[in-house]
């Protein structure tokens, strides 16, 4: 069906049964000492199985003092080629192959959990992301690094590991040896591309002596750091220069190139957020093939199958490449291979894996997807017992908590039996895919209506039950998904006014808005999306917030990215704006800051201040019924993480 993406494909002297990479990503899965842990195996094992042709590992440490997080594999000792083995051993049980890709964080690594040391770099150039106290790197330290990743990859050999990936991109301290962004030097390390080159060289160089000239070596580069995007448009690593280091790394006998973009201070285009099209960076990796003769992997938010397949059939790269897709869906290759394309669970870019996966050592948990629960747990949660015995479960609401709750119940053979109070599935999805490119949200709701389909589960639409309606089916228990309402505070003076909206009367098409002004009040991703979406239907407006701080509690990324949009159509934005009246001709806000009241003129108010579960009858079922389970925001209003999660749990404990 897909003749390129599912051909056969070669890296130096390994052999991969398809074209499909998962490239490497942290998941925070390690054990503390650095070990494989057995939920690492568990992880790479589970995409091994679903017909990932190449696993590349998440970025491993070659110094103990180069970690970029607590729970990271480690390969600086031999005492970590047992877990290496095993987890090479579980890879090949499944008929992958397996690269580990090795790294220094540099400047980008955090001082906390180094030893409460300033991060070593080829410069004193601080990272303007994490602001690490920053070492600029001796002539003794670089030759000492070197060494330490040519050892680290004759380790990886010596694991039966397939292949190594040496880590040059993302800004990391390969990368900051390349880019004159932070590579600052006046030795034979620095200046001319010639000196930015050499301590990637001389580890390419060691690491073939090392290892021999089969032994596969990938190299991942940031072919362009985009630096233009936060106004340093002649700064940085540019495609030209990427070009001259791809076609390096082929004289000295590189074997595949990894082809990615960016570093931390333009982070969104290495880990994209929604707002990026499938495809948007294909060119890089175009651009190197037709430079090089070795082979190119290339990423570009595939998801996909179709897409990858047309991007290799078209020449354009040799292998397609994707963290998240793969761990959104470890089945993604076998539902290609087989035709499954509507029941792969397609990665919405919401970025909750990078957003927990920058709070686990805070949090003491793992990086997690959104809306594949199973992924870091797959050996805690692959037990589906199937003793459902066709007991019925009702399920109040079609949102993304009660459908993955009926997706599991289904699995285990219990009967789910949905109760929608609309004519359509997905609850909240149903809004949260209105705003300008945000449409990767139809993918989860498709994903969702063709398990619930594909299951026969029965959903009566238009229905909200009563207890008397759920007493007919005699359940076994009662799922309460119903989600949440907005919060309309009766506190603020004139609130019930005709011309105040909340966001859900926008987004759901209820209140169409054009050349009007508006006043957005609460910046929380709904309040800032909601406010993209009028500003694109030519309204003027203005965005205000009572905290300090424009999105607070947002993901950086995110709101990165939502504030660029924003700023293209010259949204206004004001912090430290407490709503306090309504009036007729004028809205009055009081500045936090100097206490001061300030008054505007609108056209329409819309609010969004947050949501409050919807506690409708929860009281009377609860009475009515011995089992009975709250869920998603129904019981507290949050991400759509929280929804999936309380409704697969609730599901598998049952």
């Amino acid at each position: 069906m897909f003749d390129g993406l599912l051909s056969k494909g070669k890296i130096g002297t390994m052999e991969t049964r398809n074209r499909i990479v998962m490239t490497a990503m942290g998941n925070a899965l390690a054990n503390n000492d650095g070990t494989v842990s057995q939920r690492d195996i568990n992880f790479y094992g589970a995409r091994a199985k679903g017909g990932v042709g190449l696993i590349i590992t998440e970025c491993t440490i070659v110094d103990e003092r180069g970690k970029g997080n607590t729970k990271q594999i480690g390969v600086y000792d031999d005492r970590f080629i047992p877990g290496l083995k095993a987890l090479a051993e579980e890879v090949h049980k499944y008929g992958g192959k397996i690269a580990v890709q090795i790294y220094h964080p540099g400047r980008q690594g955090i001082s906390a959990i180094n030893g409460n040391l300033p991060m070593m770099a080829p410069s004193d150039v601080e990272c303007k992301v994490v602001r690490q106290p920053v070492q600029a790197m001796s002539i003794e330290q670089i030759e000492e690094m070197v060494n330490k990743f040519v050892d680290a990859a004759v380790r990886i050999k010596n694991a039966g590991i397939d292949g190594v990936e040496v880590h040059g991109a993302h800004g990391y301290l390969i990368n900051q040896f390349l880019s004159p962004y932070t590579n600052k030097r006046t030795d034979k390390y620095g200046g001319n591309l010639e000196n930015r080159m050499r301590f990637l060289e001389e580890i390419v160089v060691g690491i073939k002596e090392k290892c021999g000239r089969d032994f596969p070596l990938l190299v991942r580069l940031s072919v362009d750091e985009f630096l233009g995007m936060v106004g340093l448009p002649n700064e940085g690593l540019h495609i030209e220069e990427g070009v001259k280091i791809a076609k390096r790394m082929e004289e000295l006998g590189v074997d595949a190139l990894d082809i990615s973009c960016g570093i931390y201070e333009t982070m969104n285009v290495a880990w994209e957020p929604s707002s990026y099209e499938q495809g948007w960076k294909v060119h890089l990796g175009e651009t190197i093939k037709k430079s090089v003769n070795i082979p190119v992997i290339g990423v570009s938010v595939y998801r996909d199958p179709e897409f990858a397949n047309r991007m290799i059939e078209e020449g354009k790269i040799d292998f397609a490449g994707s963290a998240r897709q793969h761990f959104a869906d470890p089945e993604w290759a076998n539902k290609a291979k087989e035709g499954r394309l509507d029941e792969i669970r397609k990665c919405i870019s919401c970025l909750y894996c990078m957003e927990s996966l920058m709070n686990a050592d805070i949090v003491g948990a793992s990086a997690q997807c959104s809306i594949n629960i199973q992924s870091g747990r797959e050996g805690e949660l692959n037990d589906f017992k199937e003793d459902g015995a066709k007991r019925v479960v009702a399920i109040i609401g079609a949102g993304p908590a009660g459908l993955e709750a009926a997706r599991i119940l289904a699995k285990r053979r219990f009967k789910p039996v949905i109760f929608e109070k609309s004519d359509k599935l997905g609850g909240q999805l149903q809004l949260a895919n209105k705003p300008p490119k945000k449409e990767k949200i139809n993918w989860l709701i498709d994903y969702l209506k063709t398990q619930i389909e594909k299951a026969g589960i029965e959903v009566r639409y238009n229905t909200a039950p009563t207890v008397e309606i759920l007493k007919q089916l005699n359940p076994y228990a009662v799922f309460i998904a119903q989600g949440s309402n907005p919060i309309m505070p009766k506190s603020i003076r004139g609130i019930d006014r005709k011309n105040v909206l909340v966001a859900e009367d926008i987004l759901s098409g209820k209140v169409k808005l054009n050349d009007k002004k508006v006043a957005v009040v609460g910046s929380g991703m709904t309040g800032l999306e909601t406010a993209h979406y009028l500003a694109v239907d030519g309204n003027d407006v203005n965005v205000f917030e009572m905290a300090d701080e424009i999105g607070p509690g947002l993901f950086f990324q995110n709101l990165i990215d939502i504030l660029g949009h924003l700023g293209s159509f010259k949204v206004k934005l004001y912090p430290k704006h407490k709503l306090v009246e309504i009036g007729e001709d004028k809205v009055v806000f009081e500045n936090t800051e100097t206490k001061e009241n300030v008054h505007h003129v609108f056209d329409y108010v819309v609010l969004s201040l947050g949501r409050t579960p919807n506690t409708e009858l929860i009281d009377e079922i609860k009475a009515a019924f011995d089992n009975v389970v709250v869920l998603g925001d129904a019981k507290q209003a949050g991400k759509i993480r929280n929804a999936m999660e309380s409704g697969f749990m609730a599901a598998y404990n049952l």
